[in-house]
């Protein structure tokens, strides 16, 4: 039997800025249907893996392959096309925009009112609470409803729903669960399983390992920007997992410095040299 191929796979990935090594051959794969959670405390180099799968950053050396293939994303919209989604705590949802419209922003269904064309207020609505509704969401009922009065754990799910509505194979969940408390936190994890039974490859990135151990099928942990280890899920036991993020010293100050100078770098007017 051929073997399956991954709907994302990273080969010996690698990012410097400048001179300073921040990731070193790291190589993943997330199948469909499957939770591949990216383990790591503060600062162990999951966010420039991030910004790199969602096409912020290119990297220094390696290949990113979707179903066998070999890709490049020059900025995050190519990401996107590819059907990878990026969703940071709370997903970009709109506090002070009502549900149907935060769902839809940017992408707003118009109708024609006379000789204009406007935002199809009703249409909005219904489809996204549908979407919602869909993955067991029962308490959101109205659309016109304030994003902002929804729980955390809600709006993580409208945003999950969303992608998913949007056509994403590939979701990348970051600290989706960070600052929720225990009900709201298991709300969220009961959405990843759900995405998971629809076919999608999730990207969890966590720090907290019993999260982690409620959705994943696949682990991975990175220490000082390297996969200090890969594994199934039932390999290792919870404290195995904890004393393994623990080996890693924080690369939060690092990570900090690194941007700041990728940024000046951007910014630094271009030597006019010698006259």
């Amino acid at each position: 039997m051929a073997p399956i191929i991954p709907v994302l796979e990273l080969r010996d990935v690698e990012k410097s800025f400048g001179p300073i090594d921040v990731l070193h051959e790291i190589s993943l794969k997330v199948h469909e249907g499957e939770v591949l959670c990216l383990l790591g405390d503060n600062g162990a180099g999951k966010s420039t893996l991030i910004k790199i799968l969602a096409g912020v950053h290119k990297p220094t050396s390696g290949t990113i392959l979707m179903d066998g293939k070999p890709v490049e994303f020059d900025r995050p919209r190519d990401a996107a096309d590819r059907g990878i989604a990026t969703l940071h705590q709370f997903g970009g949802t709109f506090p002070l925009m009502s549900i149907g419209r935060s769902f839809f922003v940017g992408v707003e269904p118009q109708k024609k009112w006379g000789p204009f064309t406007v935002f199809d207020r009703k249409k909005a609505n219904e489809i996204a609470v549908k979407a919602v509704r869909d993955f067991g969401i029962t308490r959101i009922d109205d659309g016109d409803r304030l994003v902002g009065g929804l729980s955390g754990g809600e709006r993580q799910s409208i945003a999950i729903a969303r992608a998913v509505y949007f056509g994403a194979r590939v979701l990348i969940l970051d600290e989706p669960t960070a600052a929720l408390g225990v009900k709201q936190a298991a709300h969220v994890l009961r959405i990843v399983n759900e995405t998971k039974q629809r076919g999608l490859a999730v990207i969890f990135i966590t720090h907290q390992v019993m999260h982690a151990l409620a959705v994943g099928d696949h682990f991975a942990v990175l220490i000082r920007g390297a996969v200090a280890a890969d594994f199934r899920k039932g390999d290792k036991t919870r404290e195995e997992i904890t004393d393994l993020m623990a080996g890693g010293e924080s690369m939060a100050d690092l990570e900090a410095e690194l941007e700041g100078y990728a940024q000046n770098q951007e910014e630094r007017p271009p030597s006019l040299g010698h006259t």
